[in-house]
């Protein structure tokens, strides 16, 4: 039975995600797009990874509209006005959502909201922003040092601007080139 809920609230925390992040984006431009209704899926399932086997349906459906929200909100607003470079929203979606999974867990693995915790509501969610925050803690410097390490051994992590415009990497980085179907 464990598994089939974690089943369920990973299904029904991709398909809130997806339709919140649609009718955000509705609401933005007057048209749903393909790519953020996916987008907003994997918000869902990052969200929910953390807390799928503690969380019911309703906590599913509510971490997925959190998370598609919040998400959003990172992988748009917040990256346009800070200017990072996350092209495929990595961080974005799966660190922001996976941040906000688990220091959600707590709340939705509630009784009340149809989850399966024993421990009281408030001191799990202390014990699960606290490890969130430790977690960011550790991996934030690692991983800028990691990257520093790898740019010095490699002579960088960005390929050229006007490679990137106009060859891509598979070209430029591996020789590959695509086969078209048209001359086949």
């Amino acid at each position: 039975a464990e598994a089939a809920f974690a089943i369920l609230a990973t299904q029904i925390s991709a398909a809130t995600a997806a339709m919140v992040w649609m009718v955000l984006d509705i609401m933005e431009s007057g048209k749903a797009s393909l790519i953020g209704i996916v987008t907003g899926a994997v918000a869902g399932l990052a969200t929910i990874t953390p807390a799928s086997g503690f969380v019911g349906p309703v906590g599913g459906a509510c971490l997925g509209a959190i998370g598609a929200i919040t998400c959003r909100y990172f992988s748009t607003d917040i990256k346009t006005r800070l200017g990072y470079d996350d092209s495929l929203d990595v961080f974005g979606v799966h660190g922001v959502g996976g941040f906000v999974g688990t220091c959600l867990l707590g709340v939705f693995a509630a009784p009340m909201f149809g989850g399966f915790g024993t421990t009281p509501m408030l001191q799990q969610t202390i014990i699960q922003v606290a490890a969130a925050i430790a977690t960011v803690a550790y991996t934030a410097p690692v991983s800028w040092i990691l990257l520093k390490i790898t740019g010095a051994i490699t002579g960088g992590l960005r390929i050229p601007d006007d490679v990137e415009g106009s060859e891509g990497l598979d070209v430029w980085c591996h020789g590959e080139q695509c086969m078209r179907l048209d001359k086949a």
